[in-house]
Formats: C-alpha cells, structure tokens, sequence
C-alpha cells in the first residue's frame, strides 16, 4: 500500500480559525485574519476542537494518492460520499498482467496461499482469453462496417476488455485519487480507524491519519476511532480493547 498526500489547503488552522470567528464578530475576515498570529490560532483552534464545533473546519481540503490496494477497500471508500474520487478504469486500462491484494491470513496458511494465487492466475488467464475472443469479433463487425483499421482496432479493444473486466476479483490492484474536507476525515477516522473495520481500509486510514497529524497537529489531536474520547460506540460489538487502542493512538 502506498499513500500519499498530495495537496491540502495552506494555512489551514489560520483559516479555520478565521471562519469560526467571524461567526461571532462584527468585524470583517480581512481584520480578523489579520490580527490571527501563529499563538493566537493555535490557542483558539485548541478550543474549537475541545467544543467539538466542526463546520469551519469544513473549509480545508486534503487530496491523497493511494496505490497498491484492492477493489474491496476502494467500494468500501467510496461510500464516504462528501468527497471526490478519480479512481484507474478497468474498462478503459487493458491489464496485460493485474496485480492483486493477498489477505494476510491467507499468506499465512501455505495452502490457502496456492489456491488463491492460482484463482488470481486463472483470472488473468480467463480476462486474455475472452479480450481476445470479444476483440476479434468486434474488429470484424467495424471492418464489415467499413470503419478505418486503426480506429476498428481502438474500438474493438475497449468494447472487449469493458466486459471480459467482469471475471477480476476484488483482490484485483487500483489506484484512485480522492479528496476529503477535514470534517470528513474525521467521521472517516471514527469509522475506519476502529478495530472493528476491515484490515486494508483500517491500514489506510490510520497512515492517512498520520500525514495529515504531521500537517495539523492540532486539528487531529483527538482523531482515530471512536472510543479515543468516551466509551466504545460499538457497544455490545466492542473489540474490547479500548485501552490499548488509546495507547496506539497516543503515539502515532
């Protein structure tokens, strides 16, 4: 898994603070930016994030690059609908050789490991064969067209792969681009943060957790799952290491 924060708003706390404040102040944002120093946003956003007040911080955005991880984390993600996505089309990038998501239970059992690497292998054997079968079918119903070779070619090509996609499995590898505001990043937290969640969105949103902690410490002080602040919004379904999941995030 590779992950990478790509862009995010510049002085994000300073315009936060700017926000909240103008909320309550007569006076214009010019002023108010204006007379916000570096101790004075620090101390004002301390207080914003203690009262939980978090509308203003909607106001900064965080893009990441995430590369290396499967198609169940990515259906997974984008159920987190306040943000942006670009994500690598299957049905437009012809996968000569797909690269997959192996879980770590499965590495672990040697047997379990040959079964689904052979699965993986088929799939790719599979995704050849029907590209190719759709391929040759499709050049010829555009030649019978009278549709120029190399444009037959590119249209035969994309009309093949978009179906013989089908046969992937959600180990399959992607990529994808997105965009949260904080707010969003901090409901992501609570939720994918959790030991509840699954293992491969849980690895991503705790290393996402720490470049945006390296960016705005103080924005993120309280980010992570749940039960950081509190008891374990899981009730009966808790991990029930709520005291160990404090100390881990403590320290990240």
């Amino acid at each position: 898994m590779k992950v990478q924060l790509l862009r995010y708003t510049p002085e994000g706390e300073k315009l936060i603070a700017s926000a909240a404040k103008l909320c309550y102040s007569p006076s214009g944002i010019g002023s108010i930016e204006k007379n916000l120093n570096g101790e004075s946003t620090a101390k004002f956003l301390e207080m914003l994030v203690d009262l939980g007040h978090e509308s203003p911080i909607e106001h900064v955005n965080f893009t990441f690059g995430v590369e290396g991880v499967s198609r169940t984390l990515s259906h997974q993600l984008v159920r987190h609908r306040i943000a942006s996505y670009s994500q690598q089309s299957q049905r437009y990038v012809k996968l000569d050789q797909f690269e997959y998501i192996v879980p770590p239970s499965i590495t672990k059992d040697k047997e379990a490991n040959r079964l689904f690497v052979e699965a993986m292998e088929k799939s790719q054997e599979y995704y050849n064969r029907i590209t190719d079968i759709l391929f040759k079918k499709h050049l010829n119903d555009y030649l019978k067209q009278g549709i120029e070779e190399k444009v037959a070619r590119q249209k035969s090509e994309k009309r093949a792969i978009e179906d013989a996609r089908y046969v992937f499995p959600n180990a399959c590898e992607t990529k994808i681009v997105f965009t949260m505001n904080a707010r969003s990043l901090l409901n992501f937290f609570r939720l994918r943060c959790c030991n509840r969640a699954q293992w491969e969105i849980r690895e991503l949103a705790i290393e996402m957790l720490k470049k945006v902690k390296e960016i705005y410490p103080i924005l993120f002080k309280d980010a992570g799952p749940g039960c950081l602040k509190g008891t374990c919004p899981e009730g009966p379904m808790t991990c029930g290491k709520i005291i160990e999941v404090r100390k881990r995030f403590e320290n990240l």
